[in-house]
């Protein structure tokens, strides 16, 4: 039982790595804040909550395994959130798209909103 447990805890680890790996490559590599934002806060909450997970199965200790689970669930309820309400900030002080997005529907909405007024 001790093997399979430590080739599933280290799978997840691998797992949590590569996705971690590849929020920091999408933060380097994209081409606006928002689609960074988005690969931060999709593959960063995937990465981590494998390797929260991870962590709290090899502990062994239930208790550590709630607290584990806890941070995963308050990681996946807030990184989300945080993303948009950022998004939305830096939307509104005027980061421009990259010129390969089609539809900016913020722009629109607050295009109607004004004409409404």
């Amino acid at each position: 039982m001790d093997l399979a447990l430590a080739l599933v805890v280290g799978a997840m680890l691998v797992a949590g790595g590569v996705f971690t790996f590849l929020a920091a490559l999408g933060i380097v590599r994209l081409p606006d804040v928002y689609t960074r934002m988005h690969a931060a806060s999709k593959a960063g909450t995937v990465g981590s909550g494998l390797m929260l997970f991870a962590a709290g199965i090899h502990a062994e200790d239930p208790a550590i395994l709630t607290r584990a689970l806890a941070g995963f669930v308050f990681f996946v309820l807030t990184a989300p959130v945080a993303a948009h309400l950022v998004a939305k900030a830096a939307h509104g002080a005027g980061y421009r798209l990259t010129r390969l997005t089609v539809i900016d529907d913020m722009r629109a909405a607050r295009e109607r909103n004004a004409k409404k007024r």
